[in-house]
């Protein structure tokens, strides 16, 4: 069952003296953020109002109504934003949210067990799965269609055939 909430992203710091948050954005088009409404906090308790003036770095640059200096936007950094899932598109037929994948099981394609989905990271170059391997310790893997062939939501799974290097560092425990 999927969460009736997603993280479409995370205040990161301040900007400047006068209030500003730095926010690095999930969304597709990163300033889209600001175009859902108010995003609340992790526990559904604050509302926040972005709107964003600008970009720096990989970030955007947001003012938050009621967040009129350093300090008080300091005390933000961490917070993640959450937006109803209904307020977001249904993706197309081979798409997904990332959060759709955490907590999958992650099996071989000979239908064993191979471990948990944990993560899904974007590094820039190439975006990752972490996976938390069933006889423990982690694997990285590139988030491709050869590492990663099927994502099946309605069975609840995915099918991963991890490098063959991969397996024999798993395998050997390092």
């Amino acid at each position: 069952m999927t969460d009736s909430r997603i993280c479409v992203g995370v205040i990161v710091g301040a900007h400047g003296v006068r209030g500003l948050v730095r926010v690095k954005s999930f969304t597709e088009e990163p300033a889209d953020i600001a175009a859902y409404g108010p995003l609340g906090d992790a526990k559904g308790a604050r509302q926040y109002a972005l709107d964003v003036t600008g970009s720096a770095k990989g970030v955007l640059l947001a003012r938050i109504d009621g967040v009129a200096d350093r300090n008080a936007a300091e005390a933000l950094k961490g917070t993640e934003l959450y937006i109803d899932r209904d307020a977001l598109p249904q993706p197309d037929e081979d798409e997904f949210y990332h959060t759709d994948l955490i907590g999958l099981p992650a099996l071989l394609a000979d239908g064993s067990a191979y471990g948990t989905v944990r993560a899904l990271h974007e590094f820039g170059a190439g975006d990752m799965i972490e996976i938390a391997l069933d006889g423990g310790g982690v694997s990285v893997l590139p988030f491709t269609r050869a590492v990663v062939p099927e994502i099946d939501l309605e069975a609840g799974h995915i099918t991963v055939e991890p490098p063959v290097e991969t397996i024999a560092k798993s395998e050997d425990g390092a």
